[in-house]
């Protein structure tokens, strides 16, 4: 889903994109919504090199909603844990909110600069083309992210014929769901959609075979989440 969202956020032909990815080049289509119609850009060399410099020096473990913390210099649990409030980068990007910050490093993924490792939960890794946008050899183009609209608050989605304990643990696993969308950049289906949270929580799965039974839980989801699934679950025992 990352990828995809930065494929949607390129600046160039979408075509060229498309065969970049396959190491293949080619020419501007001319057909596409971005060649005929194309985006606002800025020159976000030094955006680029502040969002490349916070992933290097956090050591290239984290995902785009920390990476954006420590730009924007928020003083997290997670910051204060990791000791990322006393590195250069914290708090040098307060110039862009940020939705701004997380279209550049979706930008930057998708202009080669930066590979989301999924293993490793979405965390972002730099490639070898980053060097030169780090040196000031390369500059760096970037997409005008679009403004918002303001959203009313999304309510709760409580089932009535779950039990209390059972809708209890449904919030719990939605909340987990929510955390887990926000750092990794994607939207919260991307993890687990409810019909597997609903089914979580009323069966209770207590090891990773039998969370292998519950629609939706793949083998790839329980490497990447079981622990943390079968934790929040006996914690609500």
């Amino acid at each position: 889903m990352t990828a995809l969202l930065s494929y949607c956020e390129a600046p160039r032909c979408r075509r060229q994109v498309l065969l970049d990815y396959f190491g293949e080049t080619h020419t501007p289509c001319g057909n596409c919504d971005v060649c005929i119609d194309p985006p606002e850009l800025w020159d976000g060399t030094l955006a680029a090199q502040k969002a490349l410099s916070a992933i290097f020096r956090t050591g290239m473990r984290f995902g785009v909603s920390h990476l954006t913390d420590v730009l924007r210099g928020k003083s997290t649990d997670k910051i204060q844990q990791w000791q990322h409030d006393k590195l250069p980068t914290f708090g040098v990007g307060n110039d862009l909110d940020e939705h701004g910050w997380k279209s550049v490093f979706r930008q930057l993924a998708a202009a080669g600069l930066v590979h989301v490792d999924m293993a490793e939960h979405g965390a972002l890794q730099l490639t070898d083309a980053a060097r030169k946008v780090l040196k000031g050899e390369q500059r760096v183009e970037l997409r005008r992210p679009v403004k918002r609209k303001a959203t009313q608050t999304r309510t709760s989605v409580v089932y009535s014929d779950l039990s209390t304990e059972d809708n209890e643990l449904f919030q719990l696993l939605r909340r987990w769901r929510s955390d887990t969308a926000k750092e990794q950049a994607v939207p919260a289906y991307v993890i687990l959609h409810d019909k597997t949270l609903r089914e979580l929580a009323e069966v209770r799965p207590v090891s990773h075979g039998l969370l292998a039974s519950i629609t939706g839980m793949g083998s790839a989801k329980i490497e990447h989440y079981g622990e943390e699934i079968l934790a929040l679950i006996r914690e609500a025992v």
